[in-house]
């Protein structure tokens, strides 16, 4: 990098004529983002309206399947209309999914309408990063991509906000009515303010259609044992699951155009346990997002917005950390490796003590830990992903850790729903049955975090390409 590049500050980015496509951008991250605390603060809400304990945990993993679906088909999408149709066509898809929930009678329409919200956040996300190249100069691209990342941040506020102002009062539909307008109005302000960008009029890149299939059935399966009431049915769907994510990475290696690096989740190099622990970390923090807030509503009658804001502490630990550690020495990253999956798991085994008792504040600590020990470790993770590629699929290393991050997310939400109703969530939300699933759920993950501890302690071991 040149030293005029070093020397560019945040002026040369934030001139008037790029603040209308700036924004836009920022937008669409911020909108996708907020929806996941903004659903966990009103998830008891739509239970307690339209019934389906048993299904709570659909709505995030149908939602991140979604999205995974959508960041397999970008490519092709932007071929065919250009980057900008497709944000904006993104963002309208975004909030047809948000009306479908405001108008659900039942939760499985909830997690109908969460599945195409999914679909049109992926292609948000996928594409804002694809316009900051189309709109802005190569000078300025690290502080717009910086922006876009601070979208995620600002969601930890704006997320519980919207959707616990309007459960307290007792509208959660009015959370989703809202998404759907901010969704319109930002498609429209998309097609205004953003630049056109040509489609492609070559050969256009192939959906791996049989893949993401194999992805989504896999995900599928396991929500489907979650709620399913007979033991038997529950594991003949995660045996399912397993053999269909072990199928898609065989027949992924052998593609021409593959999802994930050629050594993605092998135990012997740096790009494959480093995505090991992407998926295992990703998957110990989600139960925080899904259920707790639901536990602190239940067992100490906090209010939706109370209850949001204690669970975006998480978000906030995770934040507060890697910028704090961002300047850490060699000596310390390989340390932080294995101490953030560790504080996870001491975070969730904190969770699995307190969270029934009083006061509730007990909570706030292993939460904000929670947050703490995913936060120290992620970037350093992914770091290590993207510099252990083999040559030629270090584009295809970079691109692993987003997907991975979100599969890991979805198998948690599954596996974390499957808990929740064996330890007796299935039968309602009574104070009896929420305060056996507070135990269970985030007891069980302790497991997952001691795993990924594993994967951080090989990974300080591994060797580059």
């Amino acid at each position: 990098m040149s030293m005029h590049a070093q020397k560019v500050g945040w002026a040369a980015l934030l001139k008037p004529a790029w603040f209308p496509a700036l924004a836009v951008l920022v937008g669409g991250v911020l909108l996708h983002s907020m929806n996941v605390l903004m659903l966990a603060t009103v998830l008891p809400s739509i239970v307690e309206d339209v019934g389906g304990a048993t299904l709570m945990s659909l709505p995030n993993t149908g939602f991140l399947a979604s999205s995974i679906i959508a960041a397999c088909c970008t490519g092709y999408i932007n071929a065919v209309i250009g980057a900008r149709r497709a944000f904006a066509a993104g963002a309208l898809l975004f909030g047809i999914g948000a009306l479908l929930c405001a108008l659900a009678p039942s939760m499985v329409q909830v997690v109908a309408g969460r599945f195409v919200q999914g679909f049109g956040g992926g292609l948000l996300s996928a594409m804002a990063y694809v316009l900051v190249r189309a709109t802005f100069p190569e000078i300025v691209w690290t502080r717009a991509i910086t922006l876009l990342s601070g979208a995620w941040s600002l969601s930890i506020l704006v997320g519980p906000l919207l959707g616990g102002v309007f459960a307290t009062y007792g509208h959660w539909r009015g959370s989703f009515y809202a998404v759907a307008a901010l969704a319109v109005l930002l498609a429209v302000l998309a097609l205004r303010a953003l630049p056109r960008t040509l489609t492609g009029h070559g050969e256009r890149p192939r959906v791996p259609g049989l893949r993401v299939a194999l992805i989504s059935a896999a995900i599928l399966a396991m929500s489907v044992a979650a709620a399913s009431p007979v033991l038997s049915v529950k594991a003949a769907l995660v045996v399912a699951s397993i053999a269909g994510l072990v199928l898609m990475l065989r027949l992924d290696r052998r593609a021409p155009t593959p999802l994930l690096p050629s050594d993605a989740f092998s135990p012997r190099t740096m790009t494959g346990i480093g995505l090991w622990l992407v998926l295992l970390i990703s998957a110990a923090f989600s139960p925080l997002q899904i259920y707790v807030p639901t536990f602190l509503q239940v067992l100490h009658g906090l209010d939706p917005l109370v209850a949001g804001y204690m669970v975006a502490g998480g978000s906030l630990g995770w934040t507060g950390a890697s910028l704090i550690v961002a300047g850490a020495s060699p000596r310390w990253v390989d340390r932080l490796l294995v101490l953030g999956p560790l504080s996870m798991a001491v975070g969730l085994f904190g969770l699995s003590g307190v969270l029934p008792l009083k006061p509730f504040a007990l909570s706030i600590g292993p939460i904000i830990l929670l947050g703490i020990g995913i936060g120290s470790t992620w970037a350093f993770t992914a770091q290590r992903v993207m510099s252990g590629a083999r040559k030629g699929e270090e584009t295809v290393a970079a691109s692993s850790v987003a997907t991975v991050q979100q599969a890991g997310g979805a198998l948690g939400a599954a596996l974390a729903g499957l808990i929740a109703n064996l330890a007796g969530l299935s039968g309602g939300l009574t104070v009896a049955d929420v305060t056996a699933a507070a135990f269970w759920v985030p007891g069980c993950f302790v497991g997952v975090a001691l795993a990924a501890t594993a994967a951080g302690i090989l990974l300080r071991r591994a060797e580059g390409p």
